[in-house]
């Protein structure tokens, strides 16, 4: 997710049923109306999506600022997550290793028409955690992060990229989750990497994102550096938390790169990849990228091939055999997406640039 400032469009400050409403139906001459076997649309409407380690369900956002839901496969019924409690709407939701759901979101209410009010209420979202009961409120842990935060899928553990009101987001921190009583705190907090870590000739301004854990052992995250040296380049990397080797797996000037899912084999990772022309914030397509270093992506999906769309935000579930991604739309909020599509990895062919 970028960090540039845009228009809040109106389904980000309609309620949740109005928005489940407008886009009930997908626009015509869309990616959507000509999808490849592949690929199958399983909903119209949300964002971010997470999946369950188990492969059953899927994670996600009704909008920015909104309500977290899950998706289940085999039923094809969506279930509330966060409709139990008071909140001011979320900006990420992600599964512990423990079944409990990491949430990010502002604590204080806004006003969600105000773009400015909307930037800023992104750069102040908290971190807490849902039990996975549902039964109660979650519990804060008490640091600000900016954009998603990466979580381990094999230990109570988080990287989040620090952030709140007018400051820079150049400082990525981990930490271990650990429980009292049943109530959930961060310790052994650290920061582990910033942009000025990067090389003179890579380095981002300011802005850098962390992305994932690398399975299977959890000693090296996926990075974003946006902006490199105050151009439109957008690189992924990939940085030893033991060695504090930081590695450019994309060597891409002309491309935006941005990373997302990360492949169970710890190999590979999806990112959202277009070639740039001087615009920092292009419609970008998902490829998967290797992360030997060799550069190597295979493009998956082809929603930019109609103009104004994108197919982002991609999540690959934990058996390796499908991935789940969004489709969004130019002129838009920085993540906001419009339904879901499972791309069955056995059932595709790709092709390799």
């Amino acid at each position: 997710m970028n960090r540039c400032r845009v228009v809040a469009m109106v389904a980000s400050v309609l309620p949740c049923a109005a928005v489940i409403g407008l886009l009930a139906q997908p626009p015509a001459n869309s990616p959507a109306d000509a999808l490849p076997p592949h690929i199958t649309r399983i909903t119209w409407f949300g964002e971010q999506p997470e999946w369950r380690p188990d492969g059953k369900r899927i994670l996600f956002l009704s909008k920015v600022f909104g309500d977290v839901y899950e998706y289940e496969l085999a039923t094809r019924r969506i279930y509330p997550i966060t409709d139990h409690f008071t909140h001011f709407g979320f900006t990420s939701a992600k599964y512990l290793s423990n079944g409990d759901i990491l949430l990010s979101g502002p604590k204080e209410g806004f006003n969600r028409t105000d773009p400015d009010a909307r930037q800023h209420a992104r750069e102040v979202c908290y971190l807490s955690v849902l039990d996975k009961t549902l039964t109660k409120p979650p519990a804060p842990l008490g640091v600000v992060c900016q954009e998603m935060p990466a979580v381990s899928r094999r230990q109570l553990r988080a990287a989040w990229t620090h952030g709140g009101p007018g400051t820079r987001q150049d400082r990525i921190s981990i930490g271990d989750i650990v429980y009292s009583n049943g109530t959930p705190a961060l310790t052994n907090v650290r920061q582990v990497l910033a942009s000025s870590d990067f090389p003179a000739n890579e380095r981002p301004t300011p802005w850098i994102e962390t992305q994932n854990f690398v399975p299977p052992d959890d000693r090296q995250i996926t990075v974003t550096a946006y902006e490199v040296n105050g151009t439109a380049n957008t690189e992924t990397f990939l940085f030893d938390l033991a060695t504090r080797e930081l590695k450019n797996l994309t060597h891409s000037p002309d491309y935006y790169d941005e990373c997302e899912g990360i492949f169970p084999d710890g190999k590979h990772t999806l990112i959202e990849r277009t070639e740039h022309h001087g615009n920092h914030w292009p419609l970008a397509d998902t490829f998967k990228l290797a992360l030997d270093g060799s550069g190597r992506v295979e493009r998956l999906t082809r929603f930019t091939d109609y103009p104004g769309y994108k197919g982002t935000q991609g999540a690959v579930s934990d058996d390796g055999r499908f991935m789940v991604f969004q489709i969004g739309r130019s002129g838009t909020e920085s993540g906001q997406g419009f339904g879901f599509f499972l791309f069955d990895f056995a059932a595709f062919k790709g092709t390799r640039r």
